[in-house]
């Protein structure tokens, strides 16, 4: 089935009519995920992940989108529909709300966490991006950036990035040395980045080498990723070898190994790349039948974890929501 036809529920959030569709081109073997039990331990880990859950509820009505995990074992989770930000414990699958958001028309979309216990909150349709002291559930800082959808977030040193889903620009929120955030600059994109008339960015990281970002494009050649210059903000396509992420949505890199979860395609596909970012090659894609259209991914051990966002279905207050954990590659 098309994006056009299976997102309808965040379209309405998003207040447009589509965004792109279209099916992966990818070289490599799909697979199903194996038991995340298995395998060489990746990513911030303690203790043994053996006897935790690999699956477990999220609060009904809570139409999650964003995740994020820090350095203790806890997931983070944003809500579409209030802002609130929920934390579950990794080795019991409890949890609660910790904070509670600005309400309707104020999401909580993507989420980074520092080690200093501080959320990055990407506000979508809000057009707003803010910081969460986790300890309290107060939200410290709300910037509002006039963006028309600001989707998702990644921590640099210096600097935390957001990308905007239906402009061709960043915001950078600086940091000083303590990680306390200063001022908001938007930084326009420009080179091959191509802004179609829809919903374009979406995930963003660094590269291997942390000397610049990568963001989803689909728009541009059916769904590429772009390597954009921090300073300039100028974007080149990274060579995928003529894979094609037109289902793109969050990113997730460990090492060199860049995690690409494709949601209308139920599925994550797997890079390897070159430390500068600027080519990748398949190394497979993972699938699972637990996956109902996931978003984002975070790691802890050598798990990933990614909310079901469901975009499928119509939400109401009683749809249920899930978060599961598939094994790393």
């Amino acid at each position: 089935m098309a994006l056009a036809d299976r997102s309808f529920a965040r379209r309405r959030l998003l207040t447009t009519a589509a965004a792109l569709g279209g099916a992966a081109l990818l070289g490599g073997t799909a697979h199903a995920a194996e038991s995340p039990e298995k395998g060489p331990q990746k990513g911030p880990q303690k203790g043994s992940q053996k006897n935790w859950p690999d699956r477990f509820p999220l609060p009904n009505g809570f139409q999650p989108e964003g995740i994020a995990i820090g350095s203790a074992p806890f997931a983070y989770f944003g809500s579409l529909a209030n802002g609130d930000i929920y934390r579950a414990s990794l080795a019991t699958g409890r949890g609660s709300v910790i904070s509670k958001g600005p309400g309707a028309g104020h999401p909580s979309v993507g989420l980074k966490i520092d080690r200093h216990g501080r959320l990055f909150v990407s506000g979508g349709s809000g057009g707003d991006l803010r910081t969460v002291d986790v300890r309290t559930g107060e939200i410290e800082k709300s910037y509002a950036v006039g963006g028309t959808f600001v989707n998702d977030v990644i921590l640099t040193p210096g600097a935390a990035w957001f990308t905007d889903s239906f402009a061709p620009q960043l915001y950078r929120l600086a940091l000083d040395r303590h990680g306390r955030p200063g001022a908001v600059r938007t930084v326009p994109l420009g080179g091959d980045w191509q802004q179609g008339t829809d919903f374009t960015a979406n995930g963003i990281e660094r590269t291997p080498d942390g000397s610049a970002l990568l963001v989803v494009n689909a728009f541009a050649d059916g769904g590429t990723l772009m390597r954009v210059e921090p300073r300039t903000g100028v974007a080149a396509a990274v060579d995928l070898g003529g894979a094609k992420i037109p289902n793109g949505d969050g990113l997730l890199l460990l090492g060199r190994t860049l995690y690409v979860v494709q949601q209308q395609q139920n599925a994550i596909d797997v890079f390897r790349l070159n430390s500068a970012g600027t080519k990748g090659t398949v190394i497979t894609r993972i699938t699972d039948p637990r996956f109902r259209i996931p978003t984002t991914a975070a790691a802890w051990g050598d798990r990933l974890y990614l909310p079901n966002a469901r975009f499928d279905v119509e939400p109401t207050p009683d749809t249920e929501y899930d978060a599961v954990a598939v094994r790393q590659v």
